[in-house]
């Protein structure tokens, strides 16, 4: 994971989260949210581990479930 976790020094999460920001600027509707992030963070996998398929699907999964979680939590007002 810690080959993933930054991209050239940058974090990969709050990149998602900006990407799928701006995909919903851009008129993506809020459902296909949480989708969006997860074929992005999907990429960012393939895009680095290129043949290990399985590592590949199983951080892209973590990056882009993590982005969708903690926007989803961002914007959960608290009690």
């Amino acid at each position: 994971m810690e080959k993933v976790s930054e991209l050239y020094g940058v974090a990969v999460v709050p990149l998602i989260i900006a990407a799928v920001q701006v995909a919903k600027s851009l008129g993506l509707p809020n459902k296909y949210a949480a989708l969006v992030a997860w074929g992005l963070g999907l990429a960012v996998g393939f895009a680095v581990f290129q043949t290990a398929y399985l590592e590949a699907i199983i951080v892209g999964s973590a990056l882009g479930l993590s982005a969708a979680g903690l926007y989803s939590v961002g914007r959960t007002p608290s009690k």
